[in-house]
């Protein structure tokens, strides 16, 4: 089989989106055609990176390692294999399919890399994103679940903000995904 695999379950698609959405990060190795997936978390985050292995590992070769960073960061992570359905991937641009899917998991996945809460309300960090997508994000939030977002500034950057109103149905379309050791995120 090598470093490339077939399709992924649901399930995986929809942790995928969810990684892409947060904290995941595509890569085309020098000299290989298709992409991978990498999870990279802090070690604090060590539980939350374990679930994700359990969820990938048939696409993965190697389970996580501990990686000590140059500014004494440690992180843990591991890489998927190569794979064609990873590979809409545009150079130095974080991306998604063009069509994909905003299934409760997946948005569940994408708080618990990079959501947030604040008093009454939480936050997706989306700062990585362009405006445009970030629009369109908050669109499928609204049509798909009726959760109403807007988009607030950060310091520089603009980033997700649920509206108050629609806190409490946000909390209740993920709450079920989220893993023990990502809970705090949600009280």
């Amino acid at each position: 089989m090598g470093n490339t695999v077939g399709s992924f379950t649901q399930e995986q698609k929809s942790i995928i989106i969810g990684s892409l959405l947060g904290d995941g990060y595509l890569r085309i190795v020098p000299g290989r055609k298709n992409a991978l997936l990498e999870i990279n978390h802090s070690f604090k985050q060590k539980e939350y990176v374990d679930w994700k292995y359990e969820k990938l590992k048939t696409m993965v070769k190697t389970p996580p390692k501990i990686r000590k960073s140059n500014g004494g960061r440690i992180a843990y992570r591991f890489f998927t294999r190569q794979n064609p359905e990873l590979t809409f991937y545009r150079k130095s641009k974080k991306s998604l399919p063009h069509k994909f899917e905003l299934n409760p998991l997946a948005v569940a996945v994408w708080f618990m890399d990079d959501g947030s809460r604040s008093r009454d309300t939480y936050y997706l960090n989306t700062q990585q994103f362009d405006f445009s997508f970030q629009q369109q994000l908050v669109k499928m939030l609204k049509n798909q679940y009726g959760i109403a977002c807007s988009l607030n500034r950060d310091k520089v950057y603009i980033r997700i903000r649920i509206k108050q109103e629609s806190a409490k149905s946000f909390k209740n379309l993920i709450s079920i995904y989220i893993i023990p050791s990502m809970k705090y995120k949600l009280e």
